[in-house]
């Protein structure tokens, strides 16, 4: 979800408040009848045929009464959806810190137990959402100032509750880290960032790690759906982490899009991260309306849901979707965040299916109710083994279900997970990108166009050879700098050559800083986006290329670079559009950073409104408004950085409809 509103058990509450404030106003909160029949089977079958989950938030006062043997819920209704609908479940709100460790040591899980039980009972899994996240984070936690015992404090609360469901069969994965970037690919300004700094996140997955060996662990956030500045901070880190054996095996993109607003880039977003061998979870997906709702918007959302599960089923490594929440009337929305309303597949009062249902469910079994899987393919052979590459052969199945036999997918023996290294659609495949001298063990399953998967074929067990490339590849060129931000730089060099037989694998980008080099990047190609650099520094890079063996080239050249100072007056401002609609927006985080060498106490922010334009809401500052001038100073919490840290405020605005200017000519000053 968004970051300025946490999802907290009250949501519904507040929801009903709105409501009830719109009555009052005279405003109509339209009640639509809902005509679409229901589906034959379920949503849950046809996701399993297609070899994906298909979930959803759960509320674990309506779905358990907030008890840990969760016999009964506060709506029955609810509770039979889920149990029925959905194949897996995100607890919104019962595994967060502020739940489950309220006070220091003193830990809480009757509410996560209960969800686990219901799960279990129903043939479901849960992931855990989510162990850091800078809200709904107790204040205990957010007051520590020392690094070291913010550590002790952190790896206690995730070992615990990590631990509470490791060997838990249901309990597949986790959230560790949630919602770490801003929007500009800069890290967002929260406790752990601030007191021990970039290094946090793999602390916390090394953590967890610990705490469950055969967790999936993910980094969970909101609008990196596409390809743009903070999706590509979040790729080069997961990228970097990769590199570094770091154990982060998923990454969670939230997907809380507005009517329309589905990225146009959002399939190959996706599988830029699937490549780097990384399972993507669609983790939050709800498709808001703005209000009022009508029959036009509803069978439009019915077109973004089927588009974003086909999206899904295109891409192997897209392990499934969880939609945040089950029925309009439950949801987090709307919210001073994000003013749109009813966003997910069931109707608010009458739990009606909504078109949007029906869109999934079609989209899921391919709109041709067949549920009977392909035969099972025969067991593969394996020829043409080399270093990197093997050619697979198996005897083809068939299908009897009428959809028709789409492919077969071809799989990894390896245990709890088995990834999917190919879907060719006849009965043979290439592999390659294999790891050398390493034994896989490979099987088959066919899949018909329902999305129905055949039972899996035999093993057939092979080792690839061992690469002899002891040539590295020649010396890259040396790196020129430009685009040089506060926080950014693009570099570019001239190509290196590989002559030893294993390939080019891409480069490292290091900066030079003495004994140990830090990697700031590692691309594939010679040119490097570099994100999260400290403003107003001087920055040494030079480049190594490497191959596929393993082999590095010698360094180049160094190139020397300065970052700006970001702003004047040691601090800078960037103001973030969060959503619009005819007659208003919102901007949020609106990030102020200090851009200078010493902690500022106190800063302005100033900006313009369009003429017309009036704030009606605001929060985390303190506005002066004077015609059309508008200026910000800090409350408490916000208004001491550090070097490079940053605070955030937001607002919203009131404009007339159809007048499409925001506010502009942003600057920021500190003494």
């Amino acid at each position: 979800m968004t970051d300025s509103v946490p999802r907290r058990r009250w949501t519904f509450r507040r929801f009903s408040l709105m409501t009830a404030l719109a009555v009052v106003a005279g405003i109509a909160v339209p009640l639509l009848v809902i005509h679409e029949p229901a589906a034959a089977a379920p949503l849950r079958q046809h996701a399993t045929a297609r070899g994906k989950f298909f979930g959803y938030a759960a509320n674990a006062a309506l779905l358990c009464n907030n008890s840990a043997t969760c016999t009964s819920g506060q709506d029955a209704t609810y509770r039979n959806i889920g149990q029925t609908e959905f194949n897996q479940i995100t607890p919104e709100n019962s595994m967060k810190w502020q739940i489950t460790e309220p006070t220091d040591n003193n830990f809480q899980f009757a509410e996560g137990d209960g969800i686990v039980a219901n799960a279990t009972a129903n043939g479901q899994t849960v992931h855990g959402h989510t162990l850091l996240w800078h809200q709904q984070t107790p204040g205990y936690v957010t007051s520590i100032t020392n690094a070291a015992t913010l550590r002790t404090v952190t790896n206690d609360h995730i070992a615990q509750v990590v631990g509470r469901w490791a060997g838990n069969a249901t309990v597949t994965g986790w959230d560790v880290v949630n919602e770490a970037f801003n929007e500009d690919g800069s890290r967002r300004g929260n406790v752990w960032q601030n007191v021990i700094g970039n290094g946090y996140i793999a602390e916390a997955f090394t953590a967890a790690r610990a705490a469950d060996s055969n967790a999936q662990l993910c980094y969970n956030d909101f609008n990196i759906e596409g390809i743009n500045n903070k999706s590509t901070a979040v790729f080069n880190m997961v990228s970097q982490f990769r590199q570094q054996g770091v154990p982060i095996d998923c990454v969670g993109m939230q997907a809380h899009f507005v009517l329309n607003g589905i990225p146009g880039n959002f399939q190959q977003n996706i599988q830029r991260f699937a490549d780097l061998g990384l399972t993507v979870r669609i983790s939050e997906l709800d498709i808001r309306i703005p209000s009022p709702t009508t029959d036009t918007k509803l069978a439009q959302q019915a077109t973004n849901y089927a588009s974003v599960v086909n999206t899904c089923l295109a891409i192997a490594r897209c392990a499934g979707i969880t939609v945040w929440g089950i029925d309009d009337g439950h949801s987090w929305l709307p919210n001073e965040c994000c003013p749109e309303i009813d966003p997910l597949l069931f109707a608010r009062n009458t739990y009606a299916q909504k078109p949007a249902y029906t869109s999934v469910h079609n989209a899921l079994d391919n709109g041709t109710g067949d549920t009977t899987p392909p035969s099972t393919p025969g067991t593969p052979t394996a020829s043409n083994v080399g270093t990197t590459t093997a050619t697979l052969n198996w005897t083809a199945s068939t299908d009897t279900g009428g959809s028709g036999l789409a492919g077969y997918n071809v799989h990894r023996e390896q245990g709890a997970t088995d990834p999917i290294l190919a879907t060719p659609t006849t009965n043979t495949v290439n592999l390659t990108n294999l790891t050398p001298n390493t034994q896989y063990q490979i099987y088959i399953r066919a899949r018909d166009n329902a999305g129905n998967l055949s039972a899996a074929s035999g093993l057939v067990t092979f080792m690839t050879g061992q690469v002899n490339d002891t040539v590295p590849p020649s010396t890259p060129g040396t790196p020129t700098a430009s685009n040089i931000g506060s926080t950014t730089a693009t570099l570019n060099w001239a190509a290196s050559t590989d002559t030893g037989g294993s390939g080019l694998a891409g480069y490292n980008v290091y900066r030079e800083q003495g004994a140990t080099d830090p990697i700031l990047a590692t691309p594939t190609t010679n040119s490097a986006n570099l994100t999260n650099l400290t403003a107003n520094t001087s920055y040494q890079v030079y480049i190594r290329a490497r191959d596929n063996a393993g082999n590095l080239s010698n360094p180049s050249a160094t190139t020397t670079f300065m970052t700006t100072g970001g702003g004047t007056g040691g601090c800078s401002v960037t103001p973030t559009l969060q959503t619009q609609w005819p007659t208003g927006y919102v901007f949020e985080p609106t990030t102020v950073r200090n851009t200078g060498s010493t902690t500022i106490t106190t800063w302005t922010v100033t900006f313009t409104l369009p003429a017309g334009h009036t704030i009606v809401g605001s929060w985390n500052g303190i506005f002066t408004i004077n015609g059309q001038n508008v200026t910000v100073r800090p409350v408490s919490h916000n208004a001491t950085l550090a070097p490079n840290g940053t605070g955030t405020f937001g607002f919203q605005v009131s404009r007339p409809n159809g007048n499409t200017a925001l506010a502009n000519t942003f600057a920021c000053t500190s003494p």
